[in-house]
């Protein structure tokens, strides 16, 4: 059984959530705060993780910060994160997807939504695992489906599962232009709300994770009114 580990302060939306989810067949985990969270993603290792930002003693955005170095300090697959957040404003999103989050839905958000979110993700990190055979090199960036390994000049480097779909996407077709529509729909198909900044905040941190010098990259490009596309050989 998947194991969703929902993190909020409010104990009424963990209560809808986690009654939500059991009938959707999840077994799901709760956590008042991001300390707590720490300690049940250790223990419970879970398939996907829903954050609120705002909470006491450990906010949405630390959190992220610490599992993340924890899992690549371990060198572990980090579970996907949906943001739970009541801010309207688009940099808020944004901030969350460049600290690590892979998606967002805006409080108060539907029930169905959320579901239709957790099976996309879940989806990706299952395709991922189910294609043992993939290995896709271009230039000195090498990524291998079966174990979601990517490495830059030997170097294994840590990535979210939006980050590794992204990169396995233009990888497949060096020199082949992206919009970010196109990557929009490659990560969320027709799934609930998205902007195309989340797009750029992804890619932001791909190159901050595999570019020698990310300000001037060198595997993946912008094509400036268009999108991105991985650089041709």
């Amino acid at each position: 059984m998947r194991t969703v580990l929902m993190v909020d302060d409010q104990a009424n939306v963990r209560r809808l959530v986690h009654d939500y989810l059991t009938q959707e067949g999840f077994q799901v985990t709760e956590a008042e705060n991001g300390r707590q969270a720490l300690l049940l993603a250790r223990r419970e290792r879970p398939s996907v993780i829903l954050l609120d930002i705002m909470m006491p003693e450990m906010g949405g955005y630390e959190f992220m910060r610490a599992y993340r170095q924890e899992q690549l300090n371990r060198r572990e697959s980090a579970a996907p994160i949906i943001l739970l957040t009541a801010r309207q404003e688009e940099s808020d999103k944004v901030l969350g997807l460049e600290l690590g989050a892979d998606d967002y839905v805006t409080k108060p958000f539907g029930m169905r939504e959320l579901v239709a979110r957790i099976h996309a993700l879940l989806r990706r990190v299952e395709e991922h695992s189910g294609t043992p055979a993939e290995t896709l090199r271009a230039a000195d960036v090498v990524l291998i489906r079966a174990t979601r390994a990517v490495t830059v000049a030997g170097a294994l480097i840590s990535l979210t599962p939006s980050e590794f779909e992204l990169l396995a996407t233009l990888m497949r077709a060096p020199g082949r232009v992206y919009s970010r529509t196109q990557l929009l729909e490659r990560l969320q198909g027709d799934d609930g709300e998205s902007i195309e900044r989340t797009i750029d905040a992804h890619i932001r941190n791909l190159r901050a994770k595999i570019e020698p010098t990310p300000a001037t990259p060198i595997y993946i490009e912008t094509v400036f009114g268009v999108g991105y596309r991985f650089r041709a050989s």
